[in-house]
């Protein structure tokens, strides 16, 4: 059995970007996931997400909201692309490392990667928000009712994982 960790990213506090968490949460309450399946809420806190990738996964499926110039409430499934801190000079890694308290899901994704703590199979669930920039708390109504869709594609995406264990590059 494969394990897989999905882990829902984003600030509840700006709206549309809280769509990772309310998938996260609502993926907990119906524990109709396979045994192997862990989902955690990582909010805005990236170091969370390593230090879990820290025990060991075969996958990886982050659900944030994501800017794609779709429609509002768009679900896009996406095979992530990790690029290596090797290439970078000193200089650049100092800055990168500098402050990873409230860090992305990308710079998650690269320290990850360069703690070799990435599993093989990284993808982002992610959806087009209609409003991630103000201040306010509550999903708008094309992004919460994109949950429930978002729900079915990653039971559909673990089934996958699941049924295959080819690699996907990251």
């Amino acid at each position: 059995m494969n394990r897989v960790l999905v882990a829902g990213m984003g600030n509840v506090l700006r709206r549309d970007d809280g769509f990772g968490v309310e998938v996260a949460r609502r993926l907990a309450a119906e524990s109709s996931l396979p045994a192997g399946v862990r989902v955690i809420e990582v909010g805005i806190g990236g170091i969370h997400l390593v230090q879990e990738l820290m025990a060991g996964y075969d996958a990886l499926v982050v659900i944030d909201a994501v800017e794609r110039g779709s429609a509002p409430g768009t679900i896009h499934l996406l095979a992530a692309e990790v690029p290596d801190l090797a290439g970078w000079s000193e200089a650049q890694r100092g800055d990168f490392l500098a402050d990873t308290h409230y860090t992305t899901p990308a710079k998650a994704l690269i320290l990850a990667k360069a703690l070799a703590v990435l599993p093989p199979r990284v993808f982002i669930l992610g959806c087009q928000p209609a409003d991630a920039a103000e201040l306010g708390i509550g999903l708008s109504e094309a992004v919460d009712r994109a949950v429930t869709q978002a729900t079915g594609v990653l039971a559909h995406l673990v089934h996958e994982i699941e049924q295959t264990t080819e690699a996907v590059s990251c």
